[in-house]
């Protein structure tokens, strides 16, 4: 291997090229001639007369005879909400110990489907409290199997028809088996004190005074476990959702009435509500109140907006430059201007309002920096507001606010019932099935499960005539069978009305015995009990379909006290669906 040649004198050797090469870099790196970055930070501008032009040309040296706002002095009168109404129903005093939410979702708690008992949970809990409340008391602990003697629990006959909501449950058979003669009907008690009975009637004692004294300790105990509706509730069983009205005083004996006509449960907010030009709701009290206050302005701050200094650089998280509006997206062009030409222009006043109040700004005391003091009043003509409530069919008014007394979060228990009402386009109805179901105990079971248990137990108790052999290899079917959990809903048309349609609740025959099955939901239960007829407005059912619930939801009030209320919600539905109903069909049988 030759030995690579020793170069002595490089500079001669590179001047007269004595040694060809051919050279490689793979990088090439600048060296500074400084240890600092002081001078390329420095951003130093080599014709300042160019950038003065500039400046003098976007009118950055024009002055104007206005000074930035130093404080602000607000004007807003507030009258708080004392009357509630449900839509067609009688108007009472809004509490103010609860969240709106309750008063307005609350449901009365059902104990009865027809002849029935149900919510054997409560009942037996009004029991065990009324067992408590005598047990304390010496001298009337020998009156305890009394009780139970008068208010029994009747133990299911599994022979008996009428029984079968009872006896076709495994787990609902098992527990009432095991209460049964063992412990009250709490709520058979209750019931017959708030009908204005006594504790102590057909109870053989001394201490009937003493007894009818724990008989009101009871219904008040019980009264404020549950909140529970003392007249209408707010449900609106044909439009599916809860319609309500609230009422505030106003200056001159006058009232703001503000109604949720399309509230669906859930979040209870300022912008479910409208002013309502309606009748007023009456016995309004107290009278309004003036909140007036100095605060300091501040200028408003989003992400892109364009900086006070002409050479800052602009957060690039927004950018505005890539909005690409037509000529006739008049809200993108009106949203740019905002954002791009007057975004400086802008402050916002923090404004502190009590809760639950309507709230209507009288007007700003604005003072600048030179001393100057400016009175602004709220626009009067407007067709659009941010955060002011609407009005209902009538020209908007004032900027009027609401804060509703409601809660950041509601705990919302398991479904007791949800009933999914779909559309069958096939069979040309609507189906309300129910896919959880409330049992007699109280808990929520599947609702197929609980319709194929019930048709399981008839058929023990109605067992089926053998079937004639077969004279053919087809035979003729009238209709098909259809899961109990599927409630019909077919179109009518509306009284005096040869176009509009609604949806009427029906029933399909038992595959027992024919009988028209019943649905087994509160939900769909409308009516049932009083033979009324139950019909829902065709629009409250889309191609989506619509999902309802029940169940208890509880919240905690600013003064520590926990609200517990029973609630209806809505949800948007899971799309179309298929019963597989036929009628006139011819089935294959085992003849020849």
């Amino acid at each position: 291997m030759t030995e690579a040649p020793r170069i002595e004198n490089l500079p001669q050797a590179l001047a007269t090229r004595a040694f060809p090469t051919v050279g490689v870099w793979n990088r090439l790196e600048g060296r500074p001639r400084t240890t600092d970055f002081d001078r390329a930070l420095r951003a130093e501008v080599r014709d300042p007369l160019w950038m003065l032009t500039r400046q003098w040309q976007l009118g950055e040296f024009r002055g104007q005879d206005a000074g930035s706002p130093a404080t602000v002095t607000y004007s807003v009168r507030t009258s708080a909400p004392s009357r509630f109404r449900p839509t067609g129903g009688a108007a009472e005093d809004l509490p103010a110990d609860r969240p709106v939410e309750t008063v307005a979702e609350r449901r009365a708690v059902p104990f009865m489907f027809g002849a029935d008992p149900i919510s054997y949970d409560l009942r037996l809990v009004i029991g065990r409290h009324w067992l408590k409340l005598i047990n304390a008391a010496p001298l009337l602990r020998p009156l305890r199997q009394a009780y139970v003697n008068r208010y029994p629990i009747a133990a299911p006959d599994p022979a008996a028809d009428r029984d079968t909501p009872l006896a076709s449950h495994a787990e609902v058979w098992s527990q009432l088996r095991a209460v049964a003669g063992r412990r009250m009907d709490g709520y058979l008690l209750y019931r017959h004190i708030a009908d204005g009975g006594k504790a102590s009637d057909g109870i053989t004692t001394l201490f009937k005074a003493q007894l009818d004294q724990l008989g009101k300790r009871l219904v008040a105990w019980f009264d404020g476990l549950i909140d529970q509706p003392s007249s209408d509730a707010t449900w609106d069983p044909r439009r599916l959702e809860h319609r309500f009205s609230v009422a505030a005083a106003e200056p001159g004996g006058g009232e703001t009435v503000l109604t949720a006509p399309e509230y669906p449960g859930g979040e209870l907010d300022w912008h479910a509500f409208s002013i309502d030009p309606g009748g007023p709701v009456g016995g309004t009290h107290p009278g309004p109140a003036t909140v007036n206050r100095t605060v300091f302005p501040v200028p408003v701050r989003f992400s892109g907006m364009p900086l006070p200094r002409w050479w800052a650089v602009e957060d690039g998280g927004t950018n505005f430059a890539a909005v690409r509006p037509d000529s006739t997206d008049l809200t993108r062009l009106i949203f740019l201007e905002f954002a791009l030409v007057f975004s400086n222009s802008w402050f916002q006043v923090p404004c502190d309002l009590p809760a639950g109040a309507v709230a209507t700004a009288q007007g700003l005391a604005v003072t600048d920096v030179f001393g100057q003091r400016q009175w602004i009043t709220p626009a009067g003509d407007r067709n659009w507001s941010m955060f002011a409530v609407d009005s209902l069919g009538a020209p908007p008014g004032d900027a009027r606010m609401f804060v509703p007394a409601t809660v950041p979060h509601v705990a919302v228990g398991p479904a007791l019932e949800e009933v999914s009402l779909v559309r069958d386009e096939n069979a040309n109805l609507v189906w309300g099935i129910e896919r959880t179901v409330r049992l007699p105990t109280g808990e929520g079971r599947r609702g197929s499960e609980v319709a194929a248990e019930i048709l399981a137990h008839r058929r023990q108790l109605f067992p089926e005539p053998p079937a004639d052999a077969p004279h053919a290899a087809v035979a003729y079917e009238a209709m098909n069978t259809i899961p109990e959990n599927w409630i019909p809903f077919i179109p009518v048309h509306v009284p005096d009305d040869t176009r509009q349609v609604q949806l009427q609740r029906a029933a399909l025959p038992s595959a027992v015995d024919g009988t028209p099955v019943r649905p087994r939901t509160a939900l769909l239960r409308e009516g049932i009990d009083a033979s009324d007829p139950y019909f829902v407005n065709e629009e409250e059912v889309p191609q989506t379909g619509t999902t309802l619930s029940v169940a208890y939801n509880r919240a905690r009030w600013r003064d520590g006290r926990v609200a517990l209320w029973l609630s209806t919600s809505r949800g948007t539905g899971r799309g179309e669906g298929s019963s597989g109903l036929a009628f006139d069909q011819l089935v294959a049988t085992d003849g020849a």
